[in-house]
């Protein structure tokens, strides 16, 4: 239990925790946001799950509004301004795809890297959290991994169609977890967040959904090894 131990000697009043937390708060709020509306445009793309869609836009939402519940538990203002610039390739690049229909694309983009990515960030956070914070991040990422199955049983279902732009994708956008991980790196560090057990999660994360769609283990090897140098 070294790692709640641990939690019992952070200082989540002090003014470098703060501070710190006014960023990392605000990625978590942003990155809902995103997944709200990435859903959203999801639902308009593939009409035969709309309601599926719309009820996973519902989720982000609520979820955006309890952690936007932790920063005033710790009277933090988030940094949004910071977030959107932090989420703005990915946003950019789901943008375009959507413009040109590419729903395997926008799959990848929000069904597996958002979603793994916020996994793997709930998963290193909670033992470390203030109590507070804790129930609400502990109900969030249950949620999550049902986002994630979506998207997994839907690439699965059309996996020999997907195949060519899933690759295609995943190496556009898998550099950009890298950047997005290093720059966050220091403010993660201060609440007591590993960067390596970050990447690591999201690793073994990213990997199970990408063998669960039907990727062969030379080939999530090889998709994995993208961007790693700058990890």
């Amino acid at each position: 239990m070294p790692q709640l131990e641990a939690s019992l000697e952070i200082d989540f009043h002090s003014a470098a925790y703060k501070d710190a937390y006014s960023r990392i708060n605000a990625i978590v709020i942003e990155g809902e946001q995103e997944a709200h509306e990435n859903y959203l445009k999801l639902a308009e793309m593939l009409p035969d799950n709309h309601d599926q869609l719309v009820s996973l836009a519902r989720m982000e939402n609520r979820h955006k509004k309890g952690f936007e519940a932790c920063g005033r538990n710790l009277q933090v203002t988030p940094d949004m301004e910071f977030a959107r610039q932090f989420f703005s390739d990915l946003h950019g690049n789901f943008q375009v795809a959507a413009a040109n229909n590419q729903i395997v694309t926008c799959l990848l983009i929000q069904s597996l890297i958002i979603e793994c990515f916020a996994i793997a960030a709930y998963n290193i956070y909670i033992p470390v959290a203030d109590d507070f914070a804790r129930k609400i991040t502990e109900g969030v990422v249950k949620d999550e991994y049902s986002h994630l199955n979506y998207g997994e049983e839907w690439l699965k279902a059309n996996f020999e169609t997907a195949k060519a732009e899933l690759e295609v994708a995943n190496r556009q956008n898998l550099p950009l977890v890298w950047r997005m991980l290093n720059q966050v790196a220091e403010d993660a560090q201060v609440l007591s967040m590993e960067k390596e057990a970050l990447v690591e999660d999201f690793m073994i994360q990213y990997g199970e959904a990408l063998s669960n769609i039907g990727f062969s283990t030379r080939d999530i090897m090889r998709m994995s090894a993208y961007g790693l140098a700058a990890a």
